[in-house]
């Protein structure tokens, strides 16, 4: 039997909040993606409704929840969850995140270690890398590029292609396309000065992360996702990272079974801890 969602909606301080909500049992809030909203978590919530009290919102200035005229920020996020969980009376929670989620989240555990059971972090976004400043560069000449020059860089790429340089245009216009629709995310991510970015990213206090982390990696990811989560898993204590083989972008969408089945045993592995030792 399919399980039965509730869409819910809660005005906070900083503007409205929309989340999807189901099952019962300990507390699990999943934080959706850069290029993504709430509903990317949806198949693995219904898997683990039967065990868990799964919540889902669409991150502020994301899908339906309010888009409020503010300077956006990572820590702008992180209290919005703050105050999100309290209005909820979720007071201990599992957190997941995929990429920018996992972002947040982590920043979140950092700040509130007392409030976490455990983190799991999928393809985390939010270290530096030696590609970091030309991935930030180039998605910003992306989305700032007229369709005038996407259809002249169209128009040249055979010339272009003959002379041993590739010009992706096809693949930067679609990934125009989805990035427009996120306008927040590329606030966040590329859109603010390069100090405040900076300032924000977590490699200098991941040392400092107290709570349990797993962290989800698809092997068939870009060479510079790979390079983040492996950045997450050296640098904080304690931590497991598990590659999903076969697992390119957007794991919680395309390989939701095999998140599923990560998020649960972490889940009992961190209960049975729990047990033992009190």
């Amino acid at each position: 039997m399919d399980s039965l969602f509730r869409n819910s909606r809660r005005k906070l301080s900083q503007g409205l909040i929309f989340w999807r909500e189901v099952g019962q049992g300990s507390n699990v809030i999943f934080l959706h993606g850069s290029w993504n909203e709430g509903s990317q978590w949806v198949p693995v919530m219904e898997s683990l409704s039967h065990d868990y009290h799964c919540l889902a919102p669409d991150l502020l200035g994301f899908g339906e929840s309010e888009i409020p005229d503010i300077h956006y920020s990572i820590d702008v996020q992180v209290e919005s969850l703050a105050e999100f969980l309290l209005a909820l009376k979720l007071e201990r929670v599992y957190l997941v995140g995929d990429t920018l989620g996992a972002w947040i989240a982590a920043s979140y555990a950092l700040k509130y270690p007392e409030r976490v059971l455990g983190l799991i972090l999928v393809s985390p976004e939010g270290v530096a890398t030696s590609s970091t400043d030309k991935r930030l560069k180039q998605m910003k000449n992306i989305l700032q590029r007229s369709e005038l020059v996407f259809a002249l860089l169209k128009l040249i790429r055979p010339i272009a292609k003959m002379l041993g340089k590739e010009i992706k245009v096809q693949e930067e216009w679609r990934l125009r396309l989805i990035m427009e629709q996120y306008p927040t995310a590329c606030e966040l991510l590329f859109q603010r000065q390069l100090p405040e970015v900076r300032a924000e990213l977590l490699e200098n206090r991941l040392a400092f992360l107290v709570v349990p982390v797993l962290i989800l990696q698809g092997g068939k990811d870009t060479q510079e996702a790979i390079a983040m989560s492996n950045t997450y898993a050296e640098l904080i204590p304690g931590a497991s990272i598990n590659t999903i083989a076969h697992g390119e972008q957007n794991l919680p969408h395309f390989c939701s079974s095999a998140v599923t089945e990560q998020i649960r045993d972490f889940i009992k592995t961190r209960k049975v801890s729990w047990a033992v030792f009190n």
